[in-house]
């Protein structure tokens, strides 16, 4: 089975949308991990957000997630992690800016807890706040 075209415009391009959105990838390596959390942070209700511009001429948005055993057992950890997750795939990218590196931090007991759209709205302010900065 082939994939579904997209819908050209009436000139005959692509749709800008879809154009316009930077890539978005998984930190991985400890090292860019470590960089982040020497840069800027912010602290939310539900997270901590640490972001750092490369300055390498990437616009790809990448994105680290972490959960200290301070959260509770493997179980608690990784459902914070699906949950921060879950807030950046719908809340990240009208506030990121591209050729920056974020990571999440997951709070005991909060992250966990708290309300999906109190912890959209904490990356939301906490991006904003981090950008205003610079």
């Amino acid at each position: 089975m082939t994939p579904p075209e997209a819908s050209l415009d009436t000139r005959g391009n692509a749709p800008s949308a879809v154009l316009s959105c930077p890539p978005v990838t998984v930190l991985r390596q400890r090292a860019d991990f470590l960089r982040a959390a020497r840069a800027l942070r912010r602290g939310t209700d539900g997270m901590l957000v640490q972001a750092r511009n490369r300055d390498d001429g990437d616009p790809t948005i990448r994105v680290g997630y972490t959960c200290s055993k301070k959260i509770g057992n493997a179980v608690a950890r990784n459902r914070a992690k699906r949950r921060l997750r879950a807030v950046v795939a719908e809340a990240l990218l009208p506030g990121a800016k591209p050729g920056w590196d974020y990571v999440l931090v997951g709070r005991p007991g909060v992250t966990i807890n708290r309300d999906f759209a109190a912890l959209k709205g904490d990356l939301t302010y906490a991006l904003r706040k981090i950008h205003a900065s610079t």
